[in-house]
């Protein structure tokens, strides 16, 4: 005897058999969620209370989408109680500036020439542009910023570059740090955001590479950390695969095979910098990514290259 079933049976029991795994795959991602956090756990009570210096440039300080995933990623690590310090760039937005001033930008060994005038358009664009809108974005989004540049409270004292046949202007590099500004911002509960220019002792104001100006900062708060965000994946060796971890020794020895070369130079020499003055670690990541910072911080296998000083 043959049973006729009604067309609605299997559709109604294929709607229950959608709607469980729905919710299956639904509590899938809360544990995965609650996974993520776990994992997070131990850096977040290693890192709670301690300093990490972050060189800000790159796609993330350019594209809308991951300058506001950056300032998320800073106001976290605040909240969960790591001290972030900002220090930023701006030669993209330093050139373009010049030329609708009418004025070309002129360079000498990959170094921008910085006469008076060129000064006032780096001081009007890291200072008066960059500076205020990292500032006010942190804020926009919960955090609690404030803007500083290199010469407030005598923090960056610098020297001029002395280039043999060739006179850079006023470009400088870091003679010293003095923190305390930077310490007294941080007591207040702020995040700190600096423009890289300094003071010479001509009392000139002087235009310092931000990732230098970044490894003297951290090295100076004796920073857990210091972070360069990058547009690559990191440092790679000679087959264009992505290195995870190197000594400074093997730094060193990568330079002089060339396989380290142009601009990540100064980055290591950054990560130098801040490993003489008693940082722990210091990694170069790809700000490209979306959350990169925390990716790095609290995750087990981050998403760049960290240079030690062993």
């Amino acid at each position: 005897m043959w049973v006729r079933v009604p067309p609605s049976a299997p559709i109604k029991n294929h709607s229950k058999l959608s709607c469980l795994t729905k919710r299956y795959l639904k509590v899938e991602k809360l544990i995965e969620k609650a996974n993520i956090l776990i994992e997070a756990l131990p850096y977040i009570k290693k890192f709670s209370g301690k300093t990490i210096v972050i060189k800000y440039g790159g796609s993330a300080m350019t594209d809308e989408g991951l300058k506001e995933k950056f300032a998320l990623d800073v106001i976290l690590m605040k909240y969960i109680g790591i001290n972030p310090v900002i220090v930023h760039g701006g030669g993209p937005q330093i050139g373009k500036t010049m030329e609708r001033l009418g004025k070309k930008p002129v360079f000498v060994h990959g170094q921008r020439v910085t006469d008076k005038e060129t000064m006032d358009i780096v001081e009007m664009v890291l200072e008066g542009k960059i500076n205020k809108e990292i500032v006010s974005f942190i804020n926009k989004h919960g955090g609690r910023a404030v803007g500083l540049t290199g010469k407030d409270g005598g923090m960056i004292t610098a020297r001029k570059i002395r280039l043999k046949g060739a006179d850079l202007g006023l470009v400088g590099e870091v003679k010293s740090v003095d923190p305390h500004i930077i310490l007294s911002v941080m007591g207040q509960g702020f995040i700190p955001v600096i423009a890289p220019m300094g003071i010479g002792n001509d009392n000139l104001t002087y235009n310092i590479n931000a990732d230098s100006a970044a490894g003297a900062i951290a090295g100076a708060l004796k920073a857990e950390k210091l972070l360069l965000l990058t547009d690559v994946k990191g440092i790679l060796n000679d087959k264009g695969r992505l290195i995870p971890t190197l000594s400074k020794k093997e730094v060193e020895s990568l330079i002089k095979k060339k396989v380290i070369k142009g601009g990540m130079l100064p980055k290591v020499a950054s990560c130098f910098t801040a490993l003489k003055g008693s940082v722990k670690k210091t990694h170069i990541i790809d700000g490209r990514v979306p959350h990169a910072l925390l990716l790095e911080i609290f995750t087990d296998k981050g998403v760049g290259t960290e240079i030690v000083g062993r």
